[in-house]
């Protein structure tokens, strides 16, 4: 028994021991893989945040594994293509508060249809290409940007998931049309459909155009009749106005002689 017991007491201390090393490996792993300035836990996933890190990029060795990532509050002022294209197990991408200005049109390939939650607001994004919200799945937030209205921003809202809720919290800073200016994107959506707009502004040139050279050809008409009257009207008058041909006496006699 006292065998058994010593045993039983030294396989204890060696899995103690052991889960205590292994622990201490993964600690010292997730440690080294997490972006400088940034802290990095375990909880559900791993969870990075970059938060107020004075960063002016996207960290580009991001772990795979990651599944919260806060890039909020930094000075960022783009999204690169395919620049989360290995976190196939992202859920969260909080990027609000930052100078981001352009997103590529692949910037979320690899995680458009992994994402629960997208967080842009906050930035200064005016456009952004039509497909770069491809296959998003996630609840996006893209308020308090100066957004121009026009035809693409109208196809990326309709391509979006919950669009209807996104759409109604953007302000359009400018538009395609003056007047939906300082509107709610949905207003101005619901008032004209902006994709129609060039073809629409191409027909009534089209139109004007052709009116315009209706008419010119019709003064040129009416004028060239007006001209011809007029001419032929001082003409009749300058034959009206020519002395009639008068018989002279000895052509009159030499008449009479004859007959």
């Amino acid at each position: 028994m006292h065998l058994v017991d010593l045993w039983l007491t030294r396989s204890l201390s060696m899995c103690l021991l052991l889960q205590s090393f292994v622990l201490m490996i993964l600690c010292f792993h997730s440690a080294s893989m997490c972006p400088k300035g940034c802290l990095c836990s375990h909880s559900g996933g791993l969870n990075i945040s970059c938060s107020n890190a004075n960063l002016k990029e996207i960290p580009r060795d991001l772990p795979p594994e990651t599944v919260l990532l806060y890039l909020d509050s930094n000075q960022i002022t783009s999204i690169p293509n395919e620049i989360f294209k290995d976190l196939h197990q992202l859920r969260v991408l909080n990027l609000s508060k930052n100078g981001i200005e352009f997103i590529d049109e692949h910037a979320f390939k690899g995680v458009a249809e992994t994402l629960q939650t997208l967080d842009l607001s906050d930035n200064r994004i005016k456009s952004v290409h039509k497909n770069a919200f491809n296959n998003l799945k996630a609840r996006a937030r893209i308020a308090n940007n100066p957004w121009h209205c026009d035809c693409t921003l109208q196809q990326v809202l309709r391509s979006m998931a919950s669009n209807h809720e996104t759409a109604n919290n953007v302000i359009c800073k400018t538009s395609v049309l003056d007047e939906h200016a300082g509107r709610p994107f949905l207003n101005a959506a619901n008032d004209a459909d902006l994709c129609n707009l060039p073809k629409k502004t191409t027909d009534y040139a089209m139109l004007v155009t052709m009116f315009g050279w209706f008419t010119m050809v019709i003064s040129y008409v009416v004028y060239y009749v007006r001209q011809n009257q007029e001419d032929a009207r001082r003409h009749l008058e300058y034959l009206k106005s020519l002395p009639s041909r008068q018989k002279k006496p000895d052509e009159a006699d030499d008449i009479s002689t004859v007959v």
